[in-house]
């Protein structure tokens, strides 16, 4: 089975349209984010800048980098998946671009996912696993993409652990945007020789 004929009823994206998308897509997770902020009866998880949570998320995004890697290389239908689901939204990207595939959705989707959701959700474990299901979905290009799906929903529940642990929305943040940023540059890095 090839890339181009995995999931033939997604048609190829253009530059622009990916772009939008993820400005879109952004802008929507904010103002849910928002909307739920002010309509529940919880607080944002803080953010607090400090050196010990910038090295926090480097910790987690170098472990979501390693993890990625042997995942990718031993588990045949995600690697099929992750190149599908990369080369329909990176594919069509420069190289500059990359830049907003670590801002965009590190910083919108944590803010919803860990930043709003583990505190509306008891700020538990629990919490971390309904928030990381959630977090996998959002993943979901097709039903044949379900493995890229369940590597999002781990990712998530490290994510959310990193939060649960720390208490600082910041962790999560870094470790997300420094995981896409190291993962869309080395894939297309490597797609691109």
């Amino acid at each position: 089975m090839t890339e181009q004929d995995f999931d033939p009823k997604i048609q190829p994206l253009s530059r622009t349209q990916i772009l939008i998308g993820m400005a879109v897509t952004a802008l929507v997770l904010l103002v849910i984010a928002k909307l739920w902020l002010q309509f529940g009866n919880f607080a944002l998880l803080p953010v607090e800048l400090t050196s010990i949570a910038v090295a926090r998320g480097l910790g987690v995004a170098s472990i979501i980098a390693i993890a990625s890697w042997v995942v990718y290389r031993v588990w045949s239908g995600y690697r099929r998946s992750a190149d599908f689901y990369l080369e329909l939204v990176l594919k069509p990207l420069h190289w500059a671009d990359l830049i907003w595939i670590g801002l965009l959705p590190g910083l919108s989707e944590e803010l919803l996912f860990r930043g709003v959701m583990l505190p509306a959700f008891g700020f538990n474990i629990t919490a971390v696993i309904v928030s990381s299901i959630c977090f996998g979905v959002l993943h979901m290009s097709s039903t044949q993409q379900w493995p890229y799906v369940v590597w999002a929903t781990a990712v998530g529940f490290l994510l959310g652990c990193s939060a649960l642990y720390t208490g600082n929305l910041l962790v999560p943040i870094v470790a997300h945007t420094i995981t896409n940023l190291f993962s869309s540059y080395f894939w297309k890095w490597e797609h691109s020789r």
